[in-house]
């Protein structure tokens, strides 16, 4: 039986690699259960199983956070490992992080399973407290407590990594390589991994303060009901946070690409000014692009909405273009070894690139007031956290096991196609939904919508066996995983 080694900064002591360890297991185990769970959704709409609504809106408020929450404990984890090698970070808030990560899973869990909570992962108000008594309001004030503490263990993270960052490089607009973007400068710009890392800090700490000043107002409207708020006002800050928290776990997870495509090309991931430009325009502009969620909502103010708009158009561009482009060149004609975790990584580029599309297809207001409230939008963030943030995260953990015994076998690479395959056939039949005007977040279907769930029914199990299959294999050599420094 051979170990893993994978290099890291030397100050990555026993403690924060067996964190980081845990991080990943957990994150393994929930996304495979995630699947299953919107298995199950997609099976009850095609009637293949009886699935009572309350059961079916309940998992479904815990697939939709469960989904962002575990996809910020891994991209966090991917995020966390590869800046250690360029910082100095607190093992004891990545440990911390954890904690309080674990506390609000089980009050989170509490509420909707063992108190019927189930107004989706949103929790609009004031559905929390007008629940048509499907629920009390102990099991929406537990929802809510434990959001509120998920988010307060990742806002000390990340601002940990915002004082490693400013410690080292003396201010975020260096993290970002601002003097190299706009001065000239001839000192050489910080690595990839930081610049990722900068712009992550910034918009998740405006994210997760959004979301705890809401979330602290709603618990406030749900022990004294006489403490009415302002629904649109709400709304908009619940969209700043959950827009802004689960795009930046791509923008952590990306990190992965950059570190692990130069090591099988054998060539530098360069970080120009293009490339910087393209992370410091990202960062004003997925702060500012949550609005696209609200064209349907008439009363918003128009400046409000062009923003949003314009944004929609833009926001994912810049960035986008200069990582599918990166990639694309770093890769072409360099003899690149490719295996599964190379694979996945390349998979994920064009993932998140192809996902984007219908995101802005969708941000076009004539196309999204009659297609936002159907399958279309499942559709379009399927798309690219399935075959992008997913793919990047299973890369991360697999190159983590990478030679703790049993190499990669002829399974992993049918499980890699049946994941390709299947994700790309799920997305498509979400979109094709939306095409045909079939809504989002109903329990029961029409009869002449069974034939496309049931479609997309076959296409989740195919997912969902090609993960459990990549994910096995993951829990069989973590054991022998051993991370240490690579001597220069």
């Amino acid at each position: 039986m051979t170990t893993a080694v994978l290099p890291t900064h030397p100050s990555l002591a026993d403690g924060a690699r067996r964190t980081l360890l845990t991080y990943l297991a957990i994150s393994a185990l929930v996304i495979l259960l995630m699947m299953v769970a919107g298995l199950i959704l997609r099976m009850g709409q095609a009637q293949w199983i009886q699935l009572p609504a309350d059961i079916f809106y309940q998992i479904m408020t815990a697939h939709g956070i469960g989904m962002v929450g575990i996809a910020g404990l891994a991209a966090s984890a991917v995020m966390w490992f590869f800046l250690s090698q360029h910082v100095r970070l607190s093992p004891a808030i990545l440990v911390t992080n954890l904690i309080f990560f674990l506390l609000g899973v089980v009050l989170i869990l509490g509420g909707i399973f063992l108190g019927g909570f189930a107004a989706a992962w949103t929790f609009l108000y004031p559905l929390p407290a007008q629940n048509m008594n499907q629920w009390g309001t102990g099991a929406a004030v537990s929802y809510m407590v434990g959001v509120l503490l998920v988010g307060v263990g990742f806002l000390l993270l990340y601002l940990d990594v915002g004082r490693a960052i400013i410690s080292k490089y003396g201010s975020l607009g260096r993290g970002l390589g601002w003097p190299q973007l706009f001065s000239n400068s001839s000192e050489p710009p910080p690595p990839a991994a930081v610049v990722a890392s900068t712009m992550v800090v910034i918009v998740n700490i405006v994210s997760i303060l959004v979301g705890a000043v809401v979330l602290v107002l709603t618990l406030v409207n749900l022990l004294n009901p006489g403490f009415v708020l302002d629904a649109l006002l709400v709304k908009n800050m619940i969209y700043v946070f959950g827009h802004i928290f689960i795009n930046a776990t791509i923008y952590q997870a990306i990190i992965v690409v950059y570190e692990l495509l130069p090591r099988y090309t054998g060539r530098p991931w360069k970080v120009t000014k293009p490339f910087l430009a393209a992370w410091t325009v990202s960062t004003l502009l997925v702060i500012s692009v949550y609005p696209h969620h609200l064209l349907m909502d008439f009363v918003m103010p128009d400046w409000v909405l062009l923003i949003g708009q314009i944004g929609s158009y833009l926001a994912g561009l810049p960035l986008l273009l200069a990582t599918a482009y990166g990639a694309a060149v770093i890769v072409s004609r360099s003899g690149i070894r490719w295996d599964l975790v190379s694979g996945l990584c390349f998979l994920s580029v064009w993932g998140w690139a192809a996902g984007i599309l219908p995101a802005i297809v969708d941000a076009v207001i004539p196309i999204n007031s009659v297609m936002h409230n159907t399958l279309w939008v499942p559709g379009h963030f399927h798309f690219y956290t399935l075959l992008g943030l997913v793919a990047m995260l299973v890369a991360f953990m697999r190159h983590i096991t990478q030679g703790a015994g049993n190499g990669e076998s002829l399974l992993d690479k049918l499980a890699f196609w049946a994941f390709a395959v299947g994700g790309l056939g799920f997305v498509m039949i979400f979109l094709w939904g939306g095409l045909d005007s079939v809504p989002r977040r109903w329990a029961v279907h029409l009869p002449e919508w069974l034939g496309l769930n049931q479609a997309g029914s076959i296409f989740a199990a195919i997912v969902v066996l090609a993960m459990l299959v990549l994910l096995l294999r993951f829990f069989q050599q973590l054991k022998n995983v051993q991370i240490v420094h690579e001597e220069s």
